[in-house]
């Protein structure tokens, strides 16, 4: 079953840096979404990699992580 993390974060620079660093681990950019004006991040993801993702995600400090 597939799922959705949800990110927030205090800056919009910070975003950058998190799908670089989701891409470099090997998530498809397609799963992934940006919403800079809510300073977002959504990575859908099957049960077996959310606990990597959810560890990448909060390397970056989120103000709010949702899963």
């Amino acid at each position: 079953m597939t799922r959705i993390v949800t990110a927030i974060y205090a800056t919009e620079d910070t975003l950058v840096n998190v799908r670089d660093d989701l891409v470099s681990t090997g998530i498809p950019q397609e799963k992934i979404r940006i919403d800079r004006e809510k300073r977002q991040v959504q990575v859908m993801s099957p049960d077996v990699t959310e606990d990597e993702i959810v560890e990448i995600l909060e390397r970056h400090e989120p103000t709010q992580l949702t899963t």
